[in-house]
């Protein structure tokens, strides 16, 4: 009988041991920030958002560099690296949590941390008043299927979601 089958959450079947919080973390964080960066810097190209792909990197970088595509790149990796260690607190702190909604809840909470308060008073954002609708809709949008990303893959790994899905 597998562990998955004796109620264990968290567990993979006998034979592959348990899952590493930490590696599984950093794997989903890296993916998150790389699909999730990707879908933000289209929408950029696309003028949805007035935001640079790269806003997360604009304290360590020049504003006139980070319109470059080198700028551009370099954002991509600071929202690659974010998302890795915003996926590992979510994984240390709300791992067993299950369903979608806590990670939605949590990309609604990352978006008002960096565009409400850590944007405007580090310099990588303007204050939330100055950016049009489009933008404030759009860049909401991106965190909050960021964050039911983020949350709900950790819940069906750390949970017993997967048992869940298949009774279904």
């Amino acid at each position: 009988m597998s562990s998955i089958a004796k109620g264990d959450r968290g567990a993979r079947p006998t034979g592959q041991g348990l899952t590493s919080p930490l590696r599984f973390s950093l794997q989903l964080g890296f993916f998150a920030g790389l699909i999730w960066g990707l879908v933000r810097w289209l929408f950029y190209i696309l003028h949805f958002t007035v935001v640079l792909p790269g806003f997360i990197a604009e304290p360590f970088f020049k504003h006139s560099f980070m319109k470059t595509a080198a700028g551009h790149l370099i954002g991509l990796l600071f929202f690659i690296a974010f998302s890795m260690i915003i996926t590992f607190l979510y994984t240390a702190l709300l791992r067993k949590l299950k369903g979608p909604y806590p990670g939605l809840v949590f990309g609604a909470l990352c978006w008002v941390v960096l565009f409400v308060w850590a944007g405007p008073l580090l310099g990588m954002l303007p204050p939330v008043t100055k950016l049009t609708w489009d933008t404030l809709v759009s860049e909401f949008c991106v965190f909050l299927l960021w964050g039911l990303f983020i949350g709900y893959t950790v819940a069906f790994e750390f949970t017993d979601e997967r048992l869940r899905e298949e009774a279904a």
